[in-house]
């Protein structure tokens, strides 16, 4: 095992591994550390109360972050007709219906979100295999699977963070960059942690959110206090 670089022992200066901190504090302590030469992506990480393999345990959604990402994604759509033009003049950078299938099926994804249209989804849905293990499958549930292909575009473009619990209950996102101000930050993780709590499903028990931390792409993790960051987290 790698030991740690000089600049990761940096910013966990000042650290408390075993604290439960403010979601203000966390932030503070997060950008203080990002020193890296380029504009680091700031991380939450959840560790939910659920088992993601029973289908009423399920955690996924999407959330529109009040100040964005800050990451510039490349939005594909599969539409035809008036609905594929729509998705071209709300800024889809990749636009297609069977000519875009045919390139996917081929290995070529020029995107980082999909989206498409009800009527193009017995399509795409030959597409299972390669876009679902890169977590690019259009879905409903989150909003990719519309047809309302402008303002979903617009949405994407615009910062919209999808999320889906992992196995052993984990949801990691992006919810900013170190160059954000902290008061950004902050809005956008409580944001994050609502939208997630109220993704909640029927099937969850016992103590849904039980540890959050944030971190930056070079940085430590700083454990925040879950209670602190939704207002009470059962």
């Amino acid at each position: 095992m790698s030991k740690p670089g000089k600049r990761y022992k940096a910013a966990s200066t000042g650290i408390d591994r075993e604290t439960l901190y403010s979601v203000e504090d966390a932030v503070k302590l997060v950008k203080s550390g990002a020193k890296a030469k380029f504009d680091e992506t700031i991380e939450i990480a959840m560790n939910l109360g659920v088992d993601p393999r029973h289908a009423d345990q399920m955690v996924r959604g999407v959330c529109a972050l009040p100040h964005g990402s800050g990451r510039k994604l490349r939005v594909g759509v599969f539409a035809k007709g008036a609905k594929a033009e729509e998705a071209k003049k709300a800024g889809a950078d990749v636009v297609g219906a069977e000519d875009l299938v045919e390139q996917v099926q081929k290995g070529v994804i020029d995107f980082d979100r999909a989206i498409a249209t009800p009527d193009m989804m017995p399509l795409v849905g030959r597409l299972g295999k390669v876009l679902g293990p890169r977590g690019l499958m259009p879905n409903p549930k989150v909003g990719t699977v519309t047809a309302d292909v402008g303002p979903a575009v617009r949405a994407a473009k615009g910062g919209a963070v999808e999320f889906r619990v992992e196995k052993a209950g984990l949801i990691h996102a992006g919810v900013g960059k170190a160059s954000f101000t902290e008061e950004a930050l902050v809005e956008n993780i409580r944001a994050f942690a609502d939208a997630v709590m109220k993704a909640k499903p029927s099937g969850a028990k016992g103590t849904f959110l039980k540890k959050v931390a944030v971190a930056s792409t070079m940085g430590p993790g700083v454990k925040i206090e879950p209670a602190n960051l939704v207002g009470g987290a059962g």
